[in-house]
């Protein structure tokens, strides 16, 4: 596996110096940050993913002001006990974008959320934000398991758009894994990823950077992705 400062040696060739790569990496958001985002703008973060998957992400933006009032602000506790007739009439409504098993994806990563904050006695959010570095992995599979759609890319944007501290394996973060000898073809099962963690671990040990920075680095040794 190539060390670290060689990677960057990699990126800082493609991108024409030291400079353009740093001015390219991602910082994660600091503990206080994290914690205070609240459960419902954490709810309407993991919608507004969801909705993302697969579809234009522009539409969904413009969207979501309506979703934000059709769901009354996204509380969790709230929109766990929503009914199936107020998820059709939500279906229903010509300002969201009518698409009932996304809907009810909601209302299932509400009643995840409330259920994650009885469980742990804090604020589910907070559950997110200090889980350990070095189990990354286990949070993802925690999303993918526990939440409603939030697995692969969909999770680990999810986290990256709030600035939780991880990587995204991206298709140009996937061929440098892939050619770094880390993983063979994608990281789908629970041993590639945790073949993936121990070399993130690797890097950050000897460099000290936040794998958010990592992740970007090896996709600058491939090309332009925003991972």
């Amino acid at each position: 596996m190539t060390p670290f400062k060689d990677l960057w040696e990699m990126a800082r060739a493609r991108k024409g110096g030291h400079a353009a790569v740093e001015s390219e990496l991602p910082q994660p958001a600091t503990p206080e940050a994290l914690h205070a985002i609240s459960d419902s703008q954490w709810l309407s973060d993991m919608g507004k993913r969801v909705f993302s998957a697969g579809f234009n992400w522009k539409v969904v933006e413009a969207k979501w002001p309506a979703f934000e009032s059709a769901f009354d602000g996204f509380d969790p506790w709230k929109i766990r006990m929503l009914s199936d007739d107020a998820l059709d009439d939500l279906a229903a409504n010509r300002d969201l974008i009518r698409n009932r098993m996304r809907m009810e994806s909601i209302r299932e990563n509400a009643a995840f959320l409330c259920a994650l904050s009885e469980e742990r006695k804090k604020p589910a959010g907070h559950v997110l934000a200090d889980w350990p570095r070095t189990d990354y992995v286990g949070l993802l599979e925690m999303l993918k398991t526990r939440g409603a759609r939030l697995g692969g890319l969909t999770g680990m944007y999810l986290l990256r758009w709030r600035g939780v501290d991880g990587f995204v394996l991206s298709p140009d973060v996937t061929a440098a894994l892939q050619r770094e000898g880390v993983i063979e073809g994608a990281a789908t099962s629970k041993k590639a990823m945790r073949a993936v963690q121990t070399a993130f671990d690797i890097w950050h040990s000897e460099s000290g950077r936040p794998m958010m920075q990592i992740s970007k680095v090896l996709a600058l040794t491939t090309g332009p992705s925003a991972a």
